[in-house]
């Protein structure tokens, strides 16, 4: 039987969280940060893979760069540029905001910010925590984005998760109201709520998990209700011969290196499936930012 194409119109987020295989919040107990300069880095060939599979679909992405990344591989950024993606902020060091304190978030958020604007030569809208850490105990953040002129957020996961996650937070796309009273455009990670239950299904780890036919059943739910999602990717996911982190945890390394190989060839499909644009895009699309 032949399968029908999933497009149906709805324009989805296709997003990448561009951070080198070593920065990983699940490697922070056998990496120290203060290490990284000593790693051999492949940021770089991931990240053109990506932008190759991404141009043979004619798909256009919003790129999260780590500050970190941006100032050692400058290049990185203005291929992306050349491109025709947006570029966005992913922070500085890949902490998670709620180990720091406001003056040191504002601190890392204004200068990658400042960072990535200076090699893009555009503004930069929007912005993703580091391991999706804006929870709770770090909502503050919110209010120094806004401070810090960026237009939207893509940082809250509206699920339970060991290390992060808001599991009552609004699931699509809305305007939000920060803890000082400021305004700022919300993009969740998308979760499908599904009898009873919510099942993370926007990619990363994973997207990598469940067959792809589960991914494609699921996001069609969400396509068929109208409703936009987010996808992410690392460039690290789509490179299979990285070296191992022997000495990272059983779960961090499960998590981690589980179908790397099959990882490209299923954005594949995932591209022919579904219609793809900018997270910006989408959002002025829904009319929650202005057209650009």
């Amino acid at each position: 039987m032949a399968v029908v194409s999933a497009k149906a119109g709805v324009k989805n987020a296709f997003t990448v969280d561009v951070e080198d295989y070593f920065q990983v919040e699940g490697f922070a107990s056998a990496i120290d940060r203060r290490s990284w300069e000593g790693f051999r880095t492949r940021v770089g060939g991931s990240t053109s893979l990506l932008l190759d599979i991404l141009a043979a679909h004619g798909v256009h992405a919003t790129f999260f760069v780590l500050g970190w990344v941006a100032r050692k591989h400058p290049e990185i950024v203005r291929q992306i540029v050349a491109s025709g993606h947006e570029v966005a902020s992913h922070g500085m060091s890949h902490r998670l905001i709620y180990t720091q304190t406001p003056e040191e978030f504002r601190r890392e958020t204004h200068d990658a910010k400042a960072l990535l604007e200076d090699l893009a030569q555009k503004p930069v809208a929007g912005y993703r925590a580091a391991t999706y850490s804006i929870t709770r105990r770090s909502l503050w953040a919110l209010d120094i984005l806004c401070e810090e002129g960026f237009r939207y957020d893509s940082s809250i996961f509206p699920m339970r998760h060991d290390r992060y996650g808001i599991p009552d937070a609004e699931s699509e796309p809305h305007v939000l109201t920060t803890p000082g009273g400021s305004q700022l455009v919300e993009f969740p990670i998308s979760v499908l709520r599904y009898a009873g239950a919510k099942i993370p299904i926007a990619g990363g780890g994973y997207f990598r998990l469940f067959p792809y036919r589960f991914s494609r059943w699921a996001l069609r739910k969400l396509n068929a209700r109208k409703q936009e999602f987010v996808f992410y990717i690392h460039p690290w996911e789509v490179d299979p011969e990285q070296p191992r982190v022997e000495e990272a945890g059983a779960l961090s390394r499960f998590r981690h290196y589980l179908n790397l190989d099959r990882c490209a060839a299923r954005l594949g499909r995932l591209l022919d499936d579904f219609e793809f644009d900018t997270m910006y895009s989408v959002l002025a699309q829904r009319n929650l930012l202005p057209a650009q």
